[in-house]
């Protein structure tokens, strides 16, 4: 096998050779795992297959990362140049964040109709590059044997008592009778704009179309009457779901919290936005109180949208203020460009109000800022602006552009991360806005408490439906009494941390970890802080685990000349406050 077109970036800025051997393999064993990811980044060798799935690949997939580890794990850090040294500890962590999936075994029990197999394949069509019509097939071909596989799967899971929660199941039935009810030529993953039509057609017709119905049958008779339920939803509800849920959240927080403090660090943020609500409140409303400014945020339809139209121009005309603004807050900026696009038509009504997508690597396309304008009348006015700052400038897009112009960082450093650090800063950025002066009113403002406290409010869902037996209901009143989110749009956010533990706290605890650093750096400066050059040290190494972020900070005061003495101790000993 040719080796990665990307080989050399992949090991870029490394000097010691038997770290540059892990990365090379690290890089080798990412795109033979991950071949549609390799194919958007330009790297053609496995554009006609497709990882497969069956329990087998699975545990040679586990045996493989741990040999990686064991490569590390031979190398002492401490003999590490700086660069070398970051690598290590960040190849160490991102491997056994992915082993926390194989604890969880979750293959055998996950259903859910976002990101599944439908959604799957149809981006599978979608991001093929032109022209390339046997090897699209080819891969369709596989991706008809990735139903079989998670059919036998979850088979397994049953076996074993291992299944996802009833509702999930419920959904996913849904969505799959959904499109089983209308002819396979209207389906999105039927390429009928592509050129190879028909021979896409003829595939999925004979080939996808019937496994997908014998999942749906196969949801339906034997997973569907045994899923999870009440008290039971959450990982706590199976057997080891308190280590698989430990497991989880580590691989997205990484910072060694457990789940009763995170639980604790929400209560202490939501009693902070609820007064940060219902002051805001009584000003704009003349509201005596924060369910009477919730309500009011929920009901008045004076505050939501009447057209898609003014959805687009609001959105652009605040991307179009951030980004005359960035140049007093941040030195580095991105090269690449952020525009904005609606979400295409087919997804809106299953969709997320909004997404980032990253610039192409090779340059060949911008950042792209998403918005929803499917049921304009749904969509809140007064979340608009603090979400068009968190996915596009200075949040999402400037983040991650920055990071892949990075050109001495190896490959895995500028295009993965924790997930802590990348949501983290997004909703840091949401907060940064009011400081840039881009909120053009109160009510703006109100929405970004508003999302702050959807953010907190996960903190103590996520936890409470995982580690503490909350039911469905539950969660749902508790974020209907602390945030502004609609009933529909809290019904979709629970189910979302119900089918995907942990990834939700990532947000909060990452931002507050940005928000603990910047205070660090502005009390060892003083009069000498500049934000613009704290803003490219969080930013100049890529998306890092919080305690290598929390290290490099540190680094970057005692070579700036900061009086660290005082805050030291104190940072070490509540490292989660």
């Amino acid at each position: 096998m040719s080796k990665s077109p990307l080989a050399d970036d992949a090991v870029r800025g490394l000097t010691d050779e038997r770290m540059r051997a892990v990365v090379a393999d690290h890089w080798e064993w990412t795109m033979w795992w991950a071949p549609q990811w390799a194919t958007t980044l330009g790297d053609h060798r496995y554009d006609d297959r497709l990882a497969p799935r069956d329990a087998k690949a699975i545990e040679q997939y586990h045996r493989e990362r741990k040999a990686l580890l064991a490569k590390l794990g031979a190398i002492s850090p401490l003999e590490l140049g700086d660069a070398d040294h970051m690598a290590w500890l960040l190849l160490v962590a991102s491997l056994h964040a992915a082993g926390a999936a194989d604890a969880a075994r979750a293959h055998e029990w996950w259903v859910s109709s976002r990101g599944g197999l439908v959604d799957e394949i149809s981006y599978l069509v979608e991001m093929h590059p032109a022209g390339e019509g046997a090897s699209l097939c080819a891969r369709l071909r596989d991706a008809a044997g990735w139903i079989d596989q998670t059919i036998a799967n979850l088979a397994i899971g049953l076996h074993y008592k291992r299944v996802a929660p009833k509702e999930a199941v419920r959904r996913a039935i849904v969505q799959l009778d959904g499109l089983l009810d209308t002819p396979t030529k209207t389906w999105a993953m039927s390429g009928s704009a592509r050129a190879e039509h028909l021979e896409i057609l003829a595939i999925v017709d004979e080939l996808i179309a019937p496994k997908l119905r014998a999942l749906r049958d196969f949801l339906r008779d034997r997973v569907l009457p045994v899923g999870r339920t009440g008290a039971a939803e959450g990982l706590c509800g199976m057997k080891g779901g308190e280590h698989m849920y430990r497991g989880y959240v580590e691989a997205h927080v990484g910072n060694g919290m457990s789940p009763d403090q995170i639980h604790a660090l929400g209560l202490r943020e939501i009693a902070r936005t609820d007064d940060a609500i219902a002051t805001l409140g009584a000003t704009l409303f003349g509201a005596p109180d924060r369910a009477a400014t919730i309500a009011r945020l929920r009901e008045d339809r004076a505050l939501y949208f009447s057209a898609g139209a003014a959805i687009v121009s609001t959105a652009a005309e605040a991307l179009a203020r951030a980004k005359a603004a960035i140049p007093r807050f941040f030195g580095r900026l991105p090269v690449a460009d952020c525009v904005m696009r609606e979400i295409p038509a087919h997804e809106a009504p299953y969709t997320t109000i909004a997404y980032y997508r990253e610039p192409h690597y090779d340059g060949t396309k911008p950042g792209e800022y998403f918005v929803n304008t499917y049921k304009p009348e749904v969509r809140p006015r007064f979340e608009l602006e603090a979400l068009t700052y968190h996915e596009s400038i200075p949040g999402h897009h400037l983040q991650i552009a920055i990071a892949q112009e990075l050109t001495d960082l190896p490959m895995f450093r500028k295009l993965g991360g924790s997930t802590a650090y990348i949501e983290g800063w997004a909703l840091y950025t949401e907060t940064l806005a009011d400081e840039m002066g881009l909120y053009s009113s109160d009510l703006d403002r109100l929405g970004m408490h508003s999302y702050d406290a959807w953010r907190a409010s996960r903190l103590v869902v996520d936890t409470g439906i995982h580690a503490k037996g909350w039911t469905r209901a539950q969660a749902e009143q508790f974020m209907l009494e602390h945030t502004a989110l609609t009933p529909e749009n809290i019904s979709n956010e629970v189910d979302r941390y119900i089918t995907d533990p942990g990834q939700a706290l990532a947000y909060m605890v990452g931002k507050l970890a940005i928000l603990e650093l910047r205070k660090l750096a502005e009390d060892a400066l003083g009069s000498r802080f500049d934000i613009r050059a704290f803003h490219d040290v969080i930013l100049r190494d890529g998306a890092l685990t919080l305690p290598v972020l929390s290290m490099r900070v540190g680094t970057w005061l005692r070579e700036s000349g900061g009086d660290l003495s005082m805050h030291v101790h104190d940072h070490d000993h509540d490292h989660h406050h």
